[in-house]
């Protein structure tokens, strides 16, 4: 099944870097949104600390998550 997945970043993130090489080493598609130009994503999802991790319209995760506990969210559904 295909997730969708948003990134939330800031213009000076660079945990949001790491999370992005780890979903295009594991060949899987996702979108990257800069919540200062989108700050409708923080009413949203008032995440504190980037990148947060938002798969299928719920934030999963907010910093860096182990790899293994990304593929389970990604997978059990």
């Amino acid at each position: 099944m295909n997730h969708k997945i948003e990134i939330l970043t800031t213009p000076s993130c660079g945990n949001c870097q790491v999370v992005e090489k780890m979903l295009d080493d594991m060949k899987i598609s996702y979108d990257v949104i800069d919540v200062t130009e989108n700050p409708e994503y923080l009413e949203k999802y008032p995440i504190f600390t980037a990148p947060g991790i938002v798969i299928d319209d719920k934030l999963e995760f907010t910093g860096i998550p182990k790899k293994q506990e990304l593929l389970e969210k990604l997978s059990d559904k």
